[in-house]
């Protein structure tokens, strides 16, 4: 009797233990999540992307402080709100400080899955305000419904570590925040009436370190979803579920990709990945692993059909695929614990004794109880998420406004919004730029009003006339450039990334507060060889592509050429620059 005493005794300080690392891995999510968003972006919002992953949790810290977590496990209010109350510093004594820790590293998370939907184009002052908003009270009180004795709880409605009440109500918020924020410029091309007509892709700019991401939030998910077991069985099971469905579901995504498009997609295996485990978190502790196999096999088509869905039917631009797999992988995840909860797996007896299963799956005969239950859960915490986002992001956006400015998209977050020129020292990466209404002429003067270009050439003579022309550009007005050039016929040319700077030394910046000398710059610089289009029409149409209005717009160069040799077939002059490149 006193061993048993003794050894229960254990077992609980061991599982305390194991329950706060369990939320420092759910923490070290946060960079997985930032990783994940930069590597799937431009590199010119990379800086951006990382201070909103790390306002994410510090504001969302402060928030579950003041308010947040007492609406979630505060005294129960007629099942719908935690009372609200200080106890954090008025009893710090007697509080809970491991349940605090663990809550509001879920409530981080449920926050942070926003940001790479509205990623590249939204205010920073405004995501810190969504942030402040749900950290506050859209999460704590729908999770208090199903975590804090709410009336999700009383019913039978079952979600172990939060497909529904975290991942799911963060990827409602991305769908709606992204769909009020609108598109990246040039993400959907649309004819006179307005019809989306093509859709353009953005390739991250770093899939390796997209890549890691996924590691890391692979990692952090066995915190994620195994902190709060009890017992070394169950803790066992919700490992093994966890490994599988990810595993399966991006091994379904690799053949459907590979069969569908002619290759494994890369970056949709990776959210096939996280959309595995997504589906997994509500059933892991009651699913076995055929459950769990299936459960993989549907996230990993789910999340090709989710990011097809938004591009070219809702025409919702998610950058690095939040919805598809938070949002769509969470419902399933819901709706799964209602098909495949089994009385094999060791959390079974332990979620029943609680009061929180009813009966086992669908799938395992137990009939529409519990599926019904998921799916009342699934439509109340969606309905709450829904209505609640639409109204914080339309209060936002028409007040502090929720769109960055066509001039910050273009140039990217980065220099626009934190003044940083890189977060790439040295390197500036401008991505496709695409022509979009009065985005053509940025400055406060038309190109026509200024001084008219002048060239003077020596004499052409017979009509053959060779011209070396140099640019020097911003990177960001390149894709523009390259189009106008061939849309006038010059095709030939060789592009080099270089550093510079003009008189102005370059726009003052500051680094740790010290001001920085000399900043150079990162431009684009184009050579091209000109026999038989207009030397006036090159000038003219770049002049056009790169014309902002601002000190910076570049540079053009016009050399004669003395002479030029084919080095495969001798030709020189006019004859060398025609035919096939080399």
């Amino acid at each position: 009797m006193v061993m048993q005493e003794i050894l229960s005794a254990v077992d609980a300080e061991l599982f305390g233990v194991w329950f706060l690392i369990g939320a420092a891995l759910v923490f070290w999510m946060q960079a997985g999540f930032a990783m994940v968003e930069t590597g799937f972006t431009r590199a010119k919002n990379s800086g951006n992307i990382i201070m909103k992953n790390l306002m994410d949790f510090c504001i969302g810290t402060v928030m579950f402080v003041l308010i947040g977590f007492s609406f979630l496990l505060g005294e129960d209010l007629l099942g719908f709100i935690g009372k609200p109350g200080f106890d954090i510093f008025t009893a710090y004594k007697d509080f809970d400080f491991s349940s605090f820790v663990f809550n509001l590293v879920f409530c981080a998370t449920t926050a942070t899955i926003v940001s790479g939907a509205m990623a590249e184009r939204t205010k920073f002052l405004s995501y810190c305000v969504y942030s402040a908003v749900i950290s506050a009270l859209i999460y704590p009180i729908e999770a208090h419904w199903i975590w804090g004795g709410g009336w999700l709880a009383q019913l039978g409605f079952h979600d172990f570590a939060g497909s529904c009440c975290i991942h799911m109500v963060g990827g409602i918020a991305a769908l709606i925040g992204a769909k009020i924020l609108g598109p990246r410029i040039g993400k959907f091309e649309k004819d006179a009436n307005g019809k989306v007509i093509k859709v353009n892709a953005f390739p991250g700019h770093n899939i390796p370190l997209g890549a890691l991401g996924v590691f890391i939030l692979w990692f952090g998910w066995y915190g994620f979803n195994g902190a709060a077991a009890t017992t070394i069985e169950d803790l066992g099971s919700i490992f093994l579920t966890t490994t599988v469905a990810p595993a399966v579901a991006t091994v379904t995504c690799m053949i459907f990709t590979w069969i569908r498009y002619g290759k494994p997609d890369v970056s949709m295996c990776l959210n096939a990945s996280l959309a595995g485990l997504v589906g997994i978190t509500a059933p892991c502790d009651v699913t076995d692993a055929f459950g769990a196999t299936m459960i993989g096999i549907v996230s990993g088509l789910l999340v090709v059909f989710g990011v097809w869905l938004l591009d070219y039917k809702l025409h919702v631009d998610d950058p690095v695929g939040a919805v598809a797999v938070h949002m769509m992988n969470g419902i399933w995840g819901t709706i799964a614990v209602g098909l495949f909860a089994t009385s094999s797996a060791p959390g079974y007896a332990i979620a029943l004794e609680g009061g929180t299963i009813k009966g086992e799956g669908l799938f395992y005969g137990g009939g529409f109880t519990q599926l019904g239950l998921q799916l009342l859960g699934f439509v109340s915490v969606a309905a709450w998420a829904a209505v609640c986002m639409v109204i914080v992001f339309t209060v936002i956006k028409a007040t502090i406004g929720l769109r960055a400015s066509k001039e910050e998209e273009i140039r990217g977050l980065d220099i626009m919004e934190h003044g940083l020129s890189s977060a790439y020292a040295g390197f500036e990466f401008g991505g496709m730029d695409f022509v979009d209404g009065d985005v053509d002429v940025i400055g406060s003067e038309s190109m026509e009003a200024s001084v008219p270009a002048l060239v003077k050439t020596s004499d052409a003579g017979d009509g053959k006339k060779i011209t070396k022309v140099e640019i020097l550009m911003k990177q960001e007005r390149f894709e523009r450039f390259k189009k106008a050039m061939n849309d006038i016929g010059v095709t030939g040319m060789t592009v080099t990334q270089v550093l510079g700077c003009g008189t102005q030394k370059g726009a003052p910046e500051y680094y740790r507060g010290v001001p920085m000398d000399i900043q150079l710059l990162p431009k684009t610089q184009v050579e091209m060889v000109i026999s038989s289009v207009p030397v006036m029409d090159v000038i003219n149409a770049t002049r056009k592509a790169l014309y902002t209005g601002h000190i910076g717009d570049g540079k053009i160069f016009v050399y004669d050429v003395e002479d030029v040799v084919k080095v495969r077939t001798g030709e020189s002059g006019y004859d060398a620059l025609q035919g096939e490149d080399d």
